[in-house]
């Protein structure tokens, strides 16, 4: 296939594509600008609503207290279940408790770190960051809006392969970061189009992906398979009749010893008998906010069953960690997530670029047709 037929073959698909998904990944693309800053708006909201906390020279309750407040809380209520807590990650943040129902809706509750009080809970659907993720993920639409959501993705991508084959900046770099104002609209769509288009290339290419591997199972395992890596073994507690779980503080405590220097972030209590206690933890070297480092302990012995180091995981385990901050721009720090706001918004200029350029191309085939 020569280098013309290549061109006509991504020009055709650059074009029906962008058209059939362009409406879907703009509204994907303005979300995903809002949440860029997710975590800061929350953090503010949360402030706002339940008040500050100041903090205090005193040690913080500790998370098996907040456990068992928790549970108190919602004793009651038997169509909620416990799966995570997270821990105060400044002075001045309280802790999160996120209960689940069956129908994944999660409630979240707000703790002082410093006396262990209830000052707030919501249902985190109902939070305007709520249904702009709900919108940015599945459109609203639940797992079948995901799996949409998903493929748009996908053709995201190839847009992005097609638009690189059609930029005509490979043939004079200067012609593809040109824009002519004081042309014929449809020539100044059309710059505005390819430039556009190729500084945020490479940024709306790895989101698209991203996004896409988060819509669907299936590439996980082809991840690991092309990085010729093994999947680690899911863990598993050896349930021992009439015994209880293992305490919470205790179960820290082993975790600490396993993965020294570590600071727990976070912990994930077992949805099942079998399941593993989760417990996600920080080392001082690693730049995420909530760090990549696991340790698995039985949820009834507190025997340690796996321990993730974030600095030593394999090939696949690191392109599978990459996802987070390629989607969300955080790999730069803040400038990279200023550039993302912007990066969101080049769908909808592509789109509408596009949009105009096909408008004037119909009215002259249109006119042509009429001779």
């Amino acid at each position: 296939m020569n280098s013309k037929k290549i061109r006509d073959l991504a020009f055709t698909l650059h074009r029906y594509l962008g058209l059939a998904v362009g409406l879907v990944l703009v509204i994907v693309g303005l979300t995903g600008s809002l949440l860029v800053f997710e975590q800061d708006f929350d953090r503010f909201a949360i402030a706002q609503q339940y008040g500050q906390i100041t903090p205090q020279q005193v040690q913080l309750v500790s998370p098996e207290s907040v456990m068992n407040t928790i549970k108190t809380k919602y004793a009651t209520r038997s169509d909620l279940h416990l799966f995570r807590i997270y821990l105060p990650n400044t002075p001045a943040s309280p802790y999160i408790g996120q209960l689940s129902t069956i129908k994944d809706q999660r409630t979240e509750v707000f703790l002082n770190p410093y006396t262990g009080k209830i000052i707030g809970e919501r249902i985190s659907d109902n939070t305007l960051i709520g249904m702009i993720l709900s919108l940015h993920y599945s459109l609203m639409a639940g797992e079948t809006g995901t799996m949409f959501v998903g493929i748009a993705a996908f053709l995201m991508c190839i847009l992005t392969i097609t638009g690189l084959v059609l930029w005509p900046g490979w043939r004079k770099l200067i012609a593809g970061f040109k824009i002519k104002l004081d042309a014929h609209p449809k020539r100044v769509n059309f710059d505005i189009h390819k430039v556009a288009g190729i500084i945020a290339v490479v940024f709306l290419f790895f989101t698209g992906f991203t996004g896409f591997c988060w819509s669907f199972s299936f590439p996980e395992p082809i991840i690991y398979a092309v990085t010729f890596t093994q999947k680690p073994s899911e863990p598993i507690s050896k349930q021992i009749p009439g015994k209880s779980t293992l305490g919470l503080t205790q179960q820290l405590k082993i975790a600490d010893a396993a993965l020294p220097g570590a600071v727990t972030k976070s912990i994930y209590f077992p949805d099942k008998p079998k399941d593993a206690l989760q417990i996600r933890m920080k080392l001082p070297q690693e730049n995420v906010e909530y760090g990549n480092s696991n340790v698995y302990l039985d949820q009834y012995s507190g025997k340690v069953l796996r321990v993730d180091n974030g600095l030593k995981l394999s090939l696949g385990d690191r392109v599978l960690n990459s996802f987070v901050p390629l989607h969300y721009g955080t790999f730069g720090g803040l400038p990279t997530r200023i550039l993302y706001v912007f990066v969101g918004l080049a769908p909808l200029i592509l789109f509408v670029t596009s949009l105009v350029m096909w408008r004037y191309r119909y009215r002259a085939k249109a006119v042509l047709s009429d001779v």
